[in-house]
């Protein structure tokens, strides 16, 4: 499958004066796949799986003189290691502490080489060594396949080109709007995974898709009892549960027991985030950028990493989201709104970790919200989601009034349309926000 990150990676391999590249990421979001692609166009490829031979973990525990190590890596994998006709590729980088501070000396002693690190839970690694490589890695943060990744790999191509082609006075032809709606609809239910994505690329089988999310969640909380000296377990999954109940509202940790302190789901919270399975929405006031110079620490939303590990914890009727005439029924559990969030994140800048906002105000005669704000350059836009066609926009009309801002945007099932300060964009054309 073709993925966008696929063209980062290559920019990075053409660079003139590349850093070590750390790529960080969920479990399963196509990390290693990706860099094997990449391996394919050097002349050698040698990966370095710490996980799976954990013995090679000896050749970082004395000297960590990248030329060395290298030498003899060379000889075990009896594979060359040369500047510029090798990708070195450090697997598994969290089951090697060593391997993580040796990195910044291939980028000081070794700048030549092309070198690549990734790992599952590999931001608990770097925690606990802060100077592993300041300055000296260049990251790159990867999610689950995008809406248009899963048009492309349907060999859709053509159908991503209408919608970058496409504008609130030509709006799409009715037939592919509807195509697109349609789409969109399955990837709602199966979401960006790539096993699972892959899975029904080759059977068309939906329910089979079902199968897989709940052996990837199955999965995910398997990969708790890792964090089992941080939190306990049980506690770990009553919060990733919540999340997927809670989604779309202010999150509240007294909503998922009252009698547990909240600074242990504060905790366990925290550690969902690093492990790049949730990702915090957090409220700004957002009157001036940048936005997370205005937050509230203790408001903020919460999504899941995925759309279809979201649906499937919440057990939704799949039956009903495909056969409704009326896509806005797909909304129960604020699908739309997490979706849409999921998509921001995904088209985002790749070398910075995510940041999602919202604005709330709270008041004795009115209560307001925007779903998301998003800060583009110099410029602030506020977005409101819409699983239908209908809907108020009260809370989008007042803070465009109080921010004196010139445009909002409404995302919705309708096709791209405009009325006057509000610019309507269907729920596939999120992209076309971010460009």
């Amino acid at each position: 499958m073709k993925r966008s990150i696929d063209d980062h990676l290559l920019r990075w391999k053409l660079a003139p004066h590349r850093k070590p590249l750390l790529i960080r990421g969920a479990r399963q979001v196509g990390k290693t796949y990706s860099v094997r692609q990449l391996g394919g166009t050097f002349s050698h490829f040698v990966e370095v799986n710490f996980e799976k031979e954990r013995q090679l973990s000896g050749l970082f525990s004395g000297s960590l003189e990248p030329k060395s190590i290298c030498e003899k890596l060379a000889v075990y994998f009896r594979t060359p290691i040369q500047p510029k006709n090798t990708l070195l590729f450090f697997d598994e980088l969290q089951a090697c502490p060593n391997a993580i501070r040796a990195l910044r000396f291939f980028y000081e002693e070794y700048p030549d080489l092309h070198l690549v690190a990734a790992g599952s839970l590999l931001e608990f690694a770097l925690a606990e060594i802060p100077s592993h490589g300041v300055g000296r890695l260049s990251n790159l943060f990867m999610y689950p396949l995008s809406f248009e990744e899963f048009l492309t790999a349907l060999g859709q191509e053509a159908l991503v080109d209408l919608i970058h082609g496409a504008t609130a006075t030509l709006p799409l032809y009715e037939i592919f709007h509807g195509r697109l709606l349609d789409l969109l609809r399955i990837f709602l239910i199966i979401g960006g995974m790539p096993e699972v994505v892959r899975s029904y690329l080759e059977q068309r089988d939906i329910l089979a898709c079902q199968q897989l999310l709940d052996d990837i969640i199955l999965t995910t909380r398997d990969d708790f009892a890792k964090y089992r000296q941080r939190a306990p377990l049980v506690r770990l999954e009553e919060v990733f549960h919540a999340i997927a109940f809670q989604t779309g509202n202010k999150f509240k940790f007294a909503g998922i027991d009252p009698t547990v302190k909240s600074t242990m789901y504060k905790d366990c919270l925290d550690m969902l985030v690093m492990a790049g399975l949730t990702h915090k929405i957090q409220h700004s006031a957002a009157r001036v950028i940048p936005l997370g110079a205005q937050i509230k620490p203790n408001t903020f939303k919460v999504i899941l990493f995925d759309i279809g590990v979201h649906q499937r914890l919440q057990r939704n009727d799949i039956s009903a989201m495909l056969t409704s005439p009326r896509l806005n029924d797909i909304n129960k559990g604020n699908i739309a709104e997490a979706f849409v969030g999921t998509e921001l994140i995904k088209y985002a800048p790749t070398h910075l970790p995510p940041s999602l906002y919202y604005w709330h105000r709270e008041a004795k005669s009115s209560n307001a919200e925007v779903d998301y704000v998003l800060q583009k350059d110099a410029d602030i836009i506020p977005i409101e989601v819409k699983s239908g066609t209908k809907g108020q926009m009260q809370s989008m009309h007042l803070f465009l009034e109080e921010r004196h801002l010139p445009l909002g945007i409404r995302v919705s099932t309708e096709n791209f349309s405009e009325y006057g300060a509000i610019k309507t964009v269907p729920l596939y054309a999120v992209k076309t926000i971010m460009s």
